[in-house]
């Protein structure tokens, strides 16, 4: 038995010695040659066919959704057959998800027919900068079966697969928040606790924000008969804390879809902005925050008063000098408004299907028209000051009452002031271990009152204003 092994492993030496020569030595066009007729005489006598699927398409942008599909699939079903597995973190991290490690096999059965899936790499011999975040290991997947099965497997187990990897894929993925560093995407684990349940507002207007985003989720076929992109704009416009952010949190877990939270001040250019969006993934919700402080959108459609304005400055030497200096300091990006428009519904935004994009804004009136028109923000959502439906959500939320003999008060203050949920939710916090819901209403009482007494006071003070400037005109 030994020198029956100590012969096998010579072989193998000389064999593995003389494919070195082979491809050093030999030209390149022979070798060539010889590896197409060899290749030839292999499809005589070798009766298996072979299909690769690569991690990365040709086109280098994003991800191959079939790899990723195949990837989940095998995870589920094949995976407890390898000896070599690696380990991730499932959805919501209370549990791991093994899938098989690179230069593994496994077997599959589909119909009575027996078919092998095998992970392997290939590493680039000059290494070099990943371009598009495309890593110089190249990873794939190459499917075995007979050739007496290729209609079989072709047609009905491949797509098989592709439908199971992402039915599963949809029920076990973590949901993703990501930002954009540059032209590439980075992200953590979304696990935000806001829903439309705790969210501080009118249950009617709940009901119908509800109705429009799972109507919107279930329209794919509509969208494809009106011949429009699956994707709907949302403008959420208000004061500060009004829960601009919370409403897009409770909107991502309604539907279970990916946030991508773009910062424009770090997008070089329109095309570093084209590059963000064919990233982005179905089932998600690109959000712009306070949009009329990301970028000078508005200044490029100034009206006559302003280009005027505009001039005076041009002629006056220290002015110009100013304002160019403001100009190399603070614009770092060159996106225009050109580019955010064919960003919301250009040619470019129908590569995906099944997206929110959403803005958010303090003033809407800064906005350019073009910016937030129908069609582009289809649904416009004012999130204003706590009304006192609003305030029995926070009552409930943070109190856990549903009724309490200073709701009257507090009734007839939020109707005499205006304070935004996020004041009224800070005076219901418990700032102690001791502290009970008496003391947090009568706090929010207090913090009413003064808000009213200095309305009041602001709008005597207006008055006198406008009186005094009546009284200069004439």
């Amino acid at each position: 038995m030994g020198e029956m092994l100590g012969n096998l492993g010579s072989v193998m030496a000389a064999l593995m010695f003389i494919w070195a020569m082979f491809q050093q030595y030999f030209p390149h066009d022979l070798r060539r040659h010889i590896e197409k007729y060899s290749h030839r005489l292999m499809k005589v006598f070798y009766p298996y066919i072979q299909i690769t699927v690569p991690e990365y398409g040709r086109n280098h942008f994003m991800r191959n959704e079939v790899y990723t599909a195949i990837e989940t699939y095998l995870s589920s079903n094949t995976a407890v057959q390898a000896k070599r597995l690696k380990a991730d973190t499932a959805k919501n991290n209370h549990s791991l998800v093994l899938t098989i490690d690179d230069h593994e096999e496994v077997e599959d059965e589909f119909e009575g027919v027996k078919l092998w899936w095998a992970s392997s790499t290939i590493t680039a011999r000059n290494q070099t900068f990943p371009f598009y975040g495309q890593p110089d290991e190249k990873r794939y997947y190459r499917l075995t079966f007979h050739k007496k099965h290729r209609d079989l497997i072709t047609k009905e187990y491949l797509s098989h697969v592709l439908r199971e990897g992402k039915a599963i894929n949809v029920r076990t993925r973590q949901r993703k928040l990501y930002t954009n560093n540059g032209s590439m995407w980075s992200h953590v684990v979304f696990d935000h606790p806001a829903t439309f349940h705790t969210l501080a507002m009118e249950a009617e207007k709940k009901r119908e924000i509800i109705e429009d985003l799972v109507s919107f989720s279930k329209a794919e076929d509509f969208y494809a008969r009106i011949g429009k992109a699956w994707k709907r704009g949302y403008l959420l416009y208000g004061p500060p804390g009004t829960g601009k952010s919370t409403m897009i949190a409770a909107m991502a877990n309604l539907l279970e879809y990916d946030v991508y939270d773009l910062e424009l001040t770090a997008v070089k250019d329109n095309t570093e902005l084209r590059k963000l969006l064919i990233q982005t993934s179905s089932k998600s919700i690109i959000v712009i925050e306070d949009i009329d402080c990301s970028l000078d959108l508005t200044g490029q459609r100034k009206t006559k008063k302003e280009n005027e304005a505009a001039e005076e400055e041009e002629k006056d030497p220290i002015k110009k000098q100013a304002k160019v200096g403001d100009s190399d300091q603070g614009k770092t990006s060159k996106v225009t408004l050109s580019g955010l428009l064919n960003f919301i519904d250009g040619l470019w935004s129908a590569c995906k299907g099944e997206r929110l994009v959403v803005f958010t804004t303090n003033y809407m009136e800064k906005l350019d028209p073009a910016l937030i028109r129908r069609g582009r923000m289809d649904k416009h959502i004012e999130l204003s000051y706590c009304s006192f439906e609003s305030f029995k959500v926070l009552a409930r939320n943070y109190l856990e009452l549903d009724s309490h003999h200073l709701f009257d008060t507090i009734e007839r203050l939020l109707g005499e002031s205006r304070v935004t949920p996020a004041d009224v939710a800070e005076h219901l916090m418990p700032k102690t271990s001791v502290a009970d819901a008496e003391t947090s209403l009568k706090s929010l009482v207090q913090a009413l009152e003064m808000a009213k007494e200095e309305a009041m006071l602001k709008a005597k003070e207006e008055a006198k204003e406008k009186e005094s400037s009546a009284r200069e005109e004439d």
